[in-house]
């Protein structure tokens, strides 16, 4: 008869850990998906990446024992979460001085500077967030640091411009990087 109810508790129990693990995460994501797109020279180029937000670690985000100091790749980021964030032209763009061909590559941002980020533009895409390999870089561009006027909460990308120049800016917590962009 113990074997019985042995058997029926390891059951149970079993059954409500796995309930447990697979219970949906309560309310909006973490780090929802979001995107920005320009026009520039008759050509689309958009950015779609997952936000993620400061969420009380204001300070704690961009140190090197920080949030993304504690990442594998560090000091190459992600720039965003999830999924790898995706850069989608219609036609050839330079990014800063980096000629980029019509196309959809992944993003990463190379923090060992913090007074001068620097772009990397990766040919390989469809990959998860921190799958960051150098063999893969089409190549790195600099990116002009600011601080933005207050800190902001959700990872934010822009693109922005007319005719053929444009602007990518990046900003999350206390930092702002930018680099134009120029359509062909």
């Amino acid at each position: 008869m113990k074997p019985v109810w042995i058997a029926t508790g390891l059951l149970f129990a079993s059954t409500m850990l796995f309930g447990q693990m697979m219970k949906p995460h309560a309310g909006p994501p973490l780090s929802p998906p979001a995107a920005a797109s320009v026009v520039l020279g008759g050509k689309s180029i958009s950015i779609t990446y997952s936000s993620p937000r400061v969420r009380g670690r204001e300070g704690k985000i961009f140190t090197k024992d920080g949030l993304i100091g504690r990442d594998p790749h560090y000091p190459v980021w992600r720039a965003g979460a999830n999924a790898a964030t995706t850069l989608t032209a219609q036609g050839d763009i330079e990014i800063g001085s980096l000629h980029v061909p019509a196309g959809t590559y992944t993003l990463f941002v190379d923090l060992s500077n913090p007074k001068q980020w620097t772009l990397i533009v990766s040919k390989a895409t469809g990959e998860w967030g921190l799958a960051y390999n150098p063999a893969n870089d089409l190549g790195r561009t600099p990116m002009t640091m600011s601080k933005p006027p207050k800190m902001v909460e959700d990872l934010t990308y822009k693109l922005t411009g007319s005719g053929s120049q444009g602007t990518l800016t990046l900003a999350w917590e206390n930092m702002c990087a930018s680099v134009p962009i120029t359509a062909h």
